[in-house]
């Protein structure tokens, strides 16, 4: 074979590798956050009690205030999880069912076990009101 063929494909297999290494489900990565979250001054009540909840359950995944966490999980402060796209009862179901991957390549989302209805209901109204402060309706 040519020479120049065999260092192209060498060349392409290389970088194949690396893409395949960084784009694929369940992926190691830095566990920084993902995107930057304007968190209000005050918070309602139930919003409060969500942040608690959140900060226990959910934080050491989703990162500091649903910020994600790169090569972990998704940010909750994005887009994709507006009201009119993902429901509430949405936050409700992957918390008791789990979420199989399917708008990032972080991997299936494992159910969270012994986390109540009430407190659910709480950390939906905190994301709801991180994601308004965000221009997120």
């Amino acid at each position: 074979m040519n020479k120049v063929l065999v260092t192209v494909v060498a060349v392409a297999l290389a970088g194949a590798a690396i893409w395949w290494t960084q784009n694929r489900q369940g992926s190691t990565g830095t566990g920084e956050r993902i995107v930057r979250v304007a968190v209000p001054l005050s918070l309602p009540p139930m919003a409060e009690q969500g942040k608690t909840a959140f900060d226990a359950n959910c934080a050491s995944c989703h990162g500091p205030n649903g910020s994600g966490r790169d090569g972990l999980a998704p940010p909750l402060i994005h887009k994709i999880y507006e009201p009119s796209h993902h429901s509430d009862m949405a936050f409700t179901l992957a918390v008791r069912q789990g979420v199989r991957a399917h708008h990032w390549r972080f991997g299936n989302m494992a159910p969270v076990e012994g986390v109540s209805d009430t407190s659910i209901e709480a950390i939906t109204t905190y994301i709801r009101e991180l994601q308004r402060a965000n221009g997120i309706n």
